[in-house]
């Protein structure tokens, strides 16, 4: 069952992106982001050396190679297999889209709701026949688990689960985000149902930044690429628990999921100006077609239920005692704060 990664690093390659759509030039990484530089030539950025990891992951575990799957391999068949990722098939590669909606929320706002030109892969009837749905509103609910906390980083255990996404909605996703203090600047990682992004409706580890408050794309704007082994944009087994984690070290951000470093966002994208956290938040959002939809969040159990998903372990770099306190931002999905640490959150939604 375990798989080579199809030469997506070749020997010698440096600065590469690498997402759901395949080997991306940095050059598309989003040069506009970066504060006074103009864009580079490719040339240039070939050019750039990888950065070094730290010698450990976030908690205190030296990095090794995740056993993965085959190539096209599912959620389900990866947990019967006891395996944690594999790289997607190539249709849903070639059906990829980075740019999808995508929610944020901070210490006390959220992102409620937005117009957007993308739909759904089954758009409701109303995107199709009424002039004013020409950009339909994409509305977003959370269970946040919040703190704001001075770090290098931050990790928690994530439940992936397989959510049943709606044919008329966006996406069902839990993530791990370490934001700047006022909540402009973000980096995050986790898993993502995501038509869309993905092509199925399989869970795929997600990584996204924000600058300025700005979105930018999933899986590739700004994303250099470190494991030879996992990329973002890769199926994860459904029903599993494993680490995510995000910490500041050599001028980046890096990435980590399970047992690796996956890659990393390079402080210049911030102008090399946002470097520790100032706000760390774990949660569940579902982007949907209505404030009411049917779509699960997490594992679609309810919050109260022992058998819910759950956020387990939050643990900082060089922070404070951790001590999230929690909500819900709408009345179909709950959250229950079980310890300092730890909560249960998510729901079957509405329907």
């Amino acid at each position: 069952m375990l798989k080579s990664r199809r030469g997506l690093l070749a020997a010698g390659l440096t600065a590469a992106v690498i997402g759901t759509i395949g080997v991306v030039s940095t050059l598309n990484a989003g040069a506009e982001q970066i504060p006074g530089e103009a864009p580079a030539s490719a040339t240039a950025v070939a050019e750039e050396p990888l950065l070094t990891p730290p010698a450990k992951l976030p908690w205190g575990a030296r990095p090794h190679s995740i056993r993965t799957g085959r190539d096209g391999a599912s959620s389900k068949s990866l947990k019967a297999a006891g395996l944690i990722a594999a790289a997607p098939d190539e249709q849903s590669e070639e059906q990829a889209e980075d740019e999808a909606p995508k929610g944020r929320t901070s210490r006390t706002t959220f992102v409620k709701s937005e117009r957007t030109e993308i739909l759904p892969p089954d758009p409701p009837p109303t995107a199709t026949t009424s002039p004013a749905a020409a950009k339909p509103t994409v509305n977003y609910l959370y269970s946040v688990g919040t703190q704001a906390a001075v770090s290098d980083g931050a990790y928690a255990n994530l439940t992936i689960s397989k959510p049943k996404l709606d044919k008329e909605d966006y996406h069902s996703l839990a993530e791990l985000a370490v934001q700047s203090a006022d909540g402009r600047q973000i980096v995050e990682v986790g898993w993502t149902v995501d038509r869309l992004v993905n092509g199925d409706d399989d869970p795929h580890l997600f990584v996204y930044h924000w600058v300025d408050r700005k979105t930018t794309c999933y899986n590739t704007c700004g994303w250099v690429q470190y494991s030879k082994n996992i990329t973002p944009g890769d199926v994860l087994a459904q029903d599993k628990t494993a680490r995510f984690g995000i910490q500041f070290f050599n001028d980046a951000w890096w990435v980590a999921f399970d047992s690796e470093w996956v890659g990393y966002f390079p402080g210049k994208i911030w102008g090399d100006k946002f470097t520790k956290t100032g706000l760390v938040q774990v949660f569940g959002e579902v982007a949907a077609a209505s404030p009411t939809p049917c779509t699960e969040m997490g594992n679609g159990v309810g919050a109260g239920d022992t058998a819910a998903a759950r956020v387990g372990s939050v643990s900082y770099l060089n922070g404070p005692a951790v001590d999230m306190s929690v909500r819900a931002t709408s009345e179909v999905y709950a959250v229950n704060r079980l310890s300092a640490r730890t909560f249960r959150y998510g729901g079957p939604g509405a329907c």
